[in-house]
């Protein structure tokens, strides 16, 4: 079954867990797709928290910047959630890598996909403008990759206190 869904919210919105329940309630085994790289404490002690949250059914692949192989690499082989394309986003823009050119690699695979895949990303548009060059162009480009995903996404879902809101 063909399906993409994307969870956008706030930081600490419950975007993972919506997420999470929903791909275990897809099948198993659930593959998740790790874009997170472990740089400090502070980020080993999150990434530590959501492992603890899951169980036994999910095989973990850590993929911090070739997204399109790891998909490829899962196809056929159960649902997979990709935890986060934000951070997925910071780490080709820290990297100097073509953003949207792996963007565009990334959409051009997705109807090809046999397996579901959930999207999880940040809403970085809501709040002030950032005072830096560095993080506005970080929220502009995460806010062209939310829109560019959300646009060929089947489903899409609002994360607010925990609670899913269907969008499209």
């Amino acid at each position: 079954m063909h399906k993409t869904i994307l969870i956008t919210g706030g930081a600490r919105s419950g975007k993972s867990r919506i997420a999470e329940a929903l791909v275990v309630r897809m099948g198993s085994p659930a593959h998740y797709v790790a874009t997170a790289q472990a740089w400090d404490d502070e980020m080993r002690a999150r990434i530590a928290e959501h492992q603890a949250r899951r169980g036994p059914e999910w095989i973990t692949h850590a993929e911090p910047l070739d997204l399109v192989a790891a998909l490829r690499e899962t196809n056929g082989k159960g649902p997979r959630l990709v935890d986060c394309l934000t951070l997925w986003l910071t780490n080709l823009m820290l990297g100097d890598h073509d953003w949207q050119a792996a963007a565009q690699e990334l959409l051009t695979i997705l109807p090809q996909q046999t397996s579901p895949v959930v999207f999880v990303t940040n809403e970085v548009g809501m709040g002030i403008v950032p005072d830096n060059a560095l993080a506005r162009a970080f929220r502009d480009a995460a806010g062209t990759l939310n829109q560019w995903i959300a646009a060929e996404a089947d489903e899409v879902i609002l994360a607010v206190s925990g609670l899913p809101m269907k969008v499209k």
